[in-house]
């Protein structure tokens, strides 16, 4: 009987794709859906391009696949997948893996992976990014789960991934959830990289004046320096559209209220239990909200406001690339710290170089300056933000003017850029030296004698407020 070295249940598009990628690289792959007829159309259009080896029941899925048995799940988070592993689970035997190739949250892999260990199965939480296309053609993949499981798995995962250099885009991130906790932060910063362009587009329309098909060349020029990405690129792709029922750029039939999935706002979420500051990426999440709050908003249609008259320079344009490039620096160096807070709390270990190392291809936040980057993480890999790194200090030095200036039109004009303005106010957090949180702790020792730290010596001290106001060391 042929068996599989791999096998993927769920065959929606992102499932379809990834099976086909690895039939198409030589790996025979056994593929199951909870419907078979989706089963049978996938061999049926696609069996020409390698070994497919369909099955109808969990039992003839798990038995076609070699051991150690590596099992595909690509079905939604949550209860679903929680559903297939309870299904195929009792089928396996100690070695055996269980593979999650969904945007899981990554405590709920953590809750897996701890409960499957015991029965002897390993448990990997893989991020897979690139949408159907990289599933297709190549993703960039994260995969969590112990280092036992990533030597059976690894190498298959590698060869189906997206490469830059010959490098694949594919690394063992870490232990038991590591994994969809980093693809969960890279979709955080794709929140905030999407919102920051979405601002520049905003303000070369309303504040510079230029039409979407202008702008659309002026992304395609952005896309040949230092911003080139795979979001810039599609970005000018969008602009340059035009509708073929209105004859209008496309960009103005379509609603303006943005959908998400929850990846963003897990990853803001996560950061405010592990405290650690990404407003960059909060921001675009709000964005997103507040664009769909549709009734709010139209109640809000008559408040006043500046004029939105065009007001900007014949440079503004090149005002606006140096802002989008600070503030690209600040989400991603918000998702990155958040990354080695995280590491640090769940003792993952993770190699942040690695991660923008993978991040080159495949992936929807693919750009040129994630070289940058590793570059930054191979010279100091425990650089505290990738801000004080020489090379982003200089880009942050020279951008800042402009910057400043894009800011204060956008707030002159009234058009909202709540990413930008985020980025700039993070960036000056950081560099000035004393902050109005002492004050702020001066409040709360006040209305809740929560006490206070000192500049001039150690220890915890209440001033008694209410009374004759001597300091005490509670």
């Amino acid at each position: 009987m042929e068996t599989a070295r791999i096998g993927v249940t769920g065959l929606a598009v992102m499932g379809r794709n990834l099976a086909r990628n690895l039939a198409r690289h030589g790996h025979p792959v056994a593929v199951h859906n909870r419907t078979s007829a989706r089963t049978k159309a996938l061999v049926d259009e696609f069996g020409h391009e390698g070994t497919f080896l369909p099955a109808d029941t969990p039992e003839s899925f798990v038995a076609s696949l070699e051991r150690p048995r590596r099992l595909v799940i690509m079905v939604k988070a949550g209860g679903p997948t929680d559903a297939v592993i309870d299904e195929f689970a009792p089928l396996l035997e100690p070695g055996d893996m269980i593979v999650d190739g969904g945007n899981a949250n990554f405590a709920d892999t953590r809750r897996r992976e701890s409960a499957l260990r015991e029965r002897g199965v390993h448990f990997v939480g893989a991020g897979i990014s690139g949408g159907e296309e990289g599933a297709l053609h190549g993703p960039s993949i994260m995969p969590g789960g112990s280092a036992a499981s990533y030597e059976a798995l690894g190498p298959l995962l590698e060869d189906i991934s997206a490469k830059v250099d010959g490098t694949p885009c594919c690394t063992h991130v870490g232990p038991d959830g590591a994994g969809h906790f980093v693809k969960m932060v890279h979709n955080g910063i794709e929140y905030a990289d999407m919102q920051l362009i979405a601002e520049s587009y905003d303000l070369l329309r309303h504040a510079a004046g230029l039409a979407p098909a202008e702008i659309a060349e002026v992304f395609r020029t952005w896309n040949t320096g230092r911003l080139e990405s795979y979001l810039i690129e599609i970005t000018a792709e969008v602009l340059a559209h035009t509708d073929a029922a209105t004859g209008r750029p496309f960009v103005d039939v379509v609603l303006d209220q943005a959908e998400q999935k929850g990846t963003g706002r897990w990853t803001v979420q996560t950061a405010l239990d592990l405290g650690v500051p990404v407003g960059g990426i909060a921001e675009a999440v709000f964005a997103r909200s507040v664009s769909g709050h549709a009734a709010l908003r139209e109640a809000s249609q008559h408040l006043p406001g500046p004029s939105r008259a065009p007001a900007a320079g014949p440079d503004f344009a090149g005002a606006v690339e140096k802002a989008l490039y600070a503030s690209k620096i600040v989400a991603y160096a918000q998702g990155f710290h958040e990354i080695q807070v995280g590491s640090a709390e769940y003792g993952w270990n993770i190699d942040l170089g690695a991660m923008a190392t993978i991040w080159r291809g495949g992936c929807i936040i693919r750009a040129r300056f994630l070289d940058r980057i590793r570059a930054a993480y191979e010279t100091d890999p425990q650089t505290p933000t990738l801000l004080t790194d020489p090379h982003f200090t200089e880009a942050l030095g020279d951008a800042q003017d402009a910057w400043r200036e894009v800011v204060a039109t956008a707030a002159r004009l009234g058009i909202p850029a709540p990413g930008f303005s985020t980025a700039l106010a993070y960036y000056d957090s950081l560099r000035t030296p004393r902050l109005p949180a002492a004050l702020t702790q001066g409040q709360r020792d006040y209305f809740g004698a929560h006490t206070y730290r000192r500049t001039d010596r150690e220890g915890t001290f209440h001033t008694l407020w209410s009374a004759d106001r001597t300091e005490t060391t509670p």
